[in-house]
């Protein structure tokens, strides 16, 4: 399938309940969970971490629709396998699985914030070999109908270095902040996120 058919095809499901399936109650049920389990337990610094990177998910998200605006095709896409499609890159599944990820793995992170991995700060280590994980994960899901990389050039690599790094390295970066600083980060997240989403999908309906 060529880009014009992938692009378009991801567009004609873009916020349809065509396509919804039962399962995303089951999946928003899990995502509750999850936060109210570590509330309970006041792993604060856990739900820092995972609201984190959700929250920079979601720009990266919203950029990679803008660039589908403005060149005519997003970076990635989603033309099909989800129950609902939020943006044209992605899918109310794939969504939900980043808004535990950040969570979910900063339970591998060591005590120490300052023991080094070969040398390299832990965190940092950690971010990098989590940032691999989901790069080689994602050369599988673009072998699948249900997710494509657009352009050529576009692959695990660029995805790597400019996509999930950056995902992880300020989550796992957040998890150890002060409670002032995370808030700070992840209100001022939230922020942006929720202004672009207004402007660009609801006010002028680009995305």
């Amino acid at each position: 399938m060529n880009q014009p058919e992938l692009t378009q095809q991801a567009l004609s499901i873009l916020r349809t309940g065509e396509n919804f399936n039962w399962v995303v109650i089951t999946l928003l049920a899990l995502v509750i969970y999850v936060y109210t389990n570590e509330y309970s337990k006041g792993n604060f610094k856990g739900i820092a971490a995972g609201l984190s990177l959700y929250l920079v998910h979601w720009f990266f998200e919203i950029l990679n629709a803008l660039i589908q605006h403005f060149s005519g095709h997003a970076l990635w896409t989603v033309p099909t396998g989800t129950s609902f499609l939020i943006l044209v890159g992605v899918g109310i599944e794939l969504s939900f699985m980043f808004a535990i990820a950040g969570l979910l793995l900063s339970k591998l992170l060591p005590e120490d914030p300052k023991l080094k991995i070969l040398g390299i700060n832990n965190r940092i280590f950690m971010a990098v070999a989590n940032a691999a994980l989901f790069s080689v994960i994602e050369i599988f899901l673009a072998k699948t109908p249900a997710f494509h990389w657009i352009y050529p050039w576009w692959g695990s690599i660029p995805v790597f270095i400019t996509v999930y790094i950056p995902f992880f390295v300020v989550s796992f970066l957040c998890y150890d902040w002060k409670p002032k600083v995370q808030r700070q980060v992840i209100g001022g997240l939230l922020i942006v996120d929720v202004l672009m989403m207004i402007i660009f999908a609801g006010i002028l309906g680009w995305i």
